[in-house]
């Protein structure tokens, strides 16, 4: 199966400039190395087969003759091919001459796509040879290679896996690029045909119109400059190939090679539909488009399955690199603005917090300081209450205990072990008998600690709850499920330890060292007794399964609906050598079963600032019928 994706090739070829029967034979070489490696369209630079240096020579007959006779060979080379070849040569249209893109299947022309803005700088005045497209009458038509065409710079192709439109490099600079009508009108991939010299700073500047065009369009973008062999008379070209999906660089030519290059990489049509689908400004530009008039070509692709040669991030909510603390920066300063309101509005000046030594009740903690210290709040106005009970350990206590001092906070220890107990013995509850009874009234007291000591204090209850948690409904409902504010509602689990570790890093010795502490215990509920030893028994990915697996289908289900295989596909590339496709398998089982099966959970959650693109909040971001059923969602794993 290919799930939605399409593989595509960009080909910067060696040229000669106006030798287009050399140029034609390193295009088939190119193409066919591009065929063979799986893709279903290559293509090339702009007038990649004369060269784009020609300039007077562009009104030389002998020219545009041996660049006919080039193209007549590429047909016949085509013919036992399935691929889609787009090259790029000057036509003449009723005497005027065209930069055009040529899109070539199994022996035949099938279009002709005229460019249709003509830079006129000093170093490339276009307009000295050739005429834009939208200058020619819609029924203009040529004849080349035997074949009568019309030429159009407003043409959609349509393979049955995906929809492509064409522009040529100044097409894209141009205030309303034809890119930006052509996906309105259902284009999912832009070929950009380029022939752009290098010029300092230039290529940043390029790579940010590549990204942003394909965001703005939430299309796939595929830019593909000429390189070396290029007349280098007054500028030089250095091979600039870019893909770009939905605003993300997927794949990147070597910049200013010498050699030939083949950049070979997938675009995920699926992901791209499913965004427009959700995207209802896009929707909305596409009604207004009206009288604008593509011509439609059908194509064939070959249908084939798909081994990836991208890369799939297996933390897609956790950035790399240097991004990773600016994006811990700007949602530690969500999480505390939205406290801050909430706390401004309801003139509250005392919160209270469980904590458990455990990641998430820390992060709410160290964003509730963060709050109080915005609004100029007296610390000691946060209670945090450390509850131990029959699982807690103690290393977690330590922690906790450590924390809120070293804070400067109000704290309090309050056991739950003989409430529980009394408890156990009033509903008549075998306390050796460590079932799901006996964990969830160890939640459920918590919560009413919390609940009672707020009421006492004129406080909040601030929740720690994290978005991982919520998804597969691993929390107590009206226990730990309960509070009065959400700060950690939007954050998955994998970007929780990440935060607290950003945060570590601007403390003093003693609490960044307590903090790292946490960040390296294990997650636990700590519900069930502790060993001989004081050790944590009770592991949570032990029972659930592991995090990094659950935020990666969380992620790829709700921000693009992927169906569960595709997400298994994905995931084993993201993982491989770590899981397997029976342990993935399992686990994604087990994250359908409970994330269908615990939406009443969700239905009913406090408030919280969303941080993110994913959301469970019921009252927006994602709305399911508590009893909606997840066969159709199994099923889909067990029969691909």
């Amino acid at each position: 199966m290919n799930y939605g994706f399409v593989r595509i090739a960009a080909a910067v070829p060696r040229v000669k400039v106006a030798a287009p029967l050399w140029n034609i034979q390193r295009i088939e070489a190119l193409a066919a190395q591009a065929e063979g490696k799986g893709a279903q369209v290559v293509v090339f630079p702009e007038l990649s087969v004369t060269g784009y240096t020609c300039q007077d020579l562009f009104h030389q007959q002998t020219l545009l003759q041996e660049a006919e006779r080039a193209m007549l060979q590429l047909l016949e080379f085509s013919r036992g091919l399935d691929i889609i070849i787009v090259v790029g040569l000057p036509v003449e249209v009723r005497g005027s001459l065209v930069n055009c893109a040529a899109v070539v299947q199994s022996g035949q022309i099938k279009a002709l796509v005229g460019k249709t803005y003509l830079p006129n700088y000093q170093e490339f005045y276009e307009r000295r040879w050739f005429t834009s497209a939208e200058d020619l009458t819609p029924e203009a038509a040529t004849w080349l290679c035997g074949q009568q065409l019309t030429v159009s710079a407003r043409h959609i192709f349509e393979t049955g896996e995906m929809n492509f439109g064409i522009e040529i490099c100044e097409d894209l600079w141009a205030p309303v690029p034809p890119s930006s009508r052509l996906t309105l009108e259902g284009a999912d991939v832009i070929l950009n045909l380029s022939a752009d010299n290098e010029c300092v700073g230039k290529y940043a500047y390029v790579k940010q119109l590549v990204r942003e065009q394909s965001a703005r369009t939430i299309s796939g973008y595929v830019y593909v400059g000429a390189g070396f062999g290029e007349s280098t008379q007054d500028v030089v070209f250095g091979s600039k190939v870019l893909m770009a999906e939905n605003g993300t660089i997927v794949a990147e030519g070597e910049r200013n090679s010498l050699e030939e290059q083949l950049i070979i990489s997938e675009i995920d049509i699926e992901r791209l539909r499913s965004e427009r689908r959700k995207n209802t400004t896009f929707a909305a530009c596409a009604a207004q488009e009206t009288g604008y008039g593509v011509m439609r070509t059908q194509l064939h692709t070959a249908q084939r399955d798909i081994s990836l040669t991208r890369e799939v991030n297996p933390y897609p909510f956790v950035p790399q690199g240097p991004e990773l603390d600016a994006r811990c920066e700007e949602i530690f300063a969500i999480q505390t603005r939205g406290l801050a309101q909430r706390l401004s509005h309801t003139r509250c000046e005392h919160a209270v917090i469980g904590i458990s030594g455990g990641l998430d009740s820390t992060l709410a903690l160290l964003v509730t300081v963060k709050t109080f210290d915005l609004l100029g709040l007296d610390r000691k106005g946060i209670v945090g209450i450390t509850m131990p009970g029959f699982g807690t350990s103690d290393r977690t206590h330590t922690n906790a205990v450590n924390l809120m001092e070293q804070l400067g906070i109000t704290t309090r220890e309050i056991s739950i072990k003989a409430a529980c107990e009394q408890h156990f013995k009033d509903i008549g509850h075998d306390s050796a008998k460590h079932d799901v009874t006996y964990e969830n009234s160890q939640a459920r007291e918590r919560t009413q600690v919390l609940m009672d000591v707020a009421n006492q204090t004129g406080g909040m209850v601030i929740g720690t709850g994290d978005l991982s948690e919520l998804a597969l409904g691993w929390a107590t409902y009206n226990g730990d499920h309960m509070s009065m504010y959400g700060v950690n509602a939007s954050v998955p689990k994998t970007l929780v330890r990440h935060l607290v570790k950003w945060v570590a890093m601007q403390e003093g010795e003693d609490i960044r060292a307590t903090l790292l502490d946490i960040v390296d215990t294990p997650i636990s509920p700590e519900l069930i007794p502790a060993d001989e030893e004081g050790n944590i028994t009770q592991k949570t990915e032990d029972l659930v399964g592991p995090y990094e697996l659950h935020d990666f289908t969380l992620y790829h289900l709700l921000r693009w609906g992927f169906r569960p295989s595709k997400i298994r596909m994905l995931a084993l590339k993201a993982f491989a050598g770590q899981y397997d496709e029976e342990t993935v398998t399992h686990w994604l089982k087990t994250f359908c079963r409970r994330f269908f099966r615990q939406q009443f959970k969700r239905s009913c959650l406090p408030d919280g600032p969303k941080v993110g693109s994913v959301s469970l909040s019921p009252r927006g971001d994602w709305r399911m019928p508590s009893d909606a059923c997840e066969e159709d969602w199994l099923k889909d794993l067990e029969n691909s």
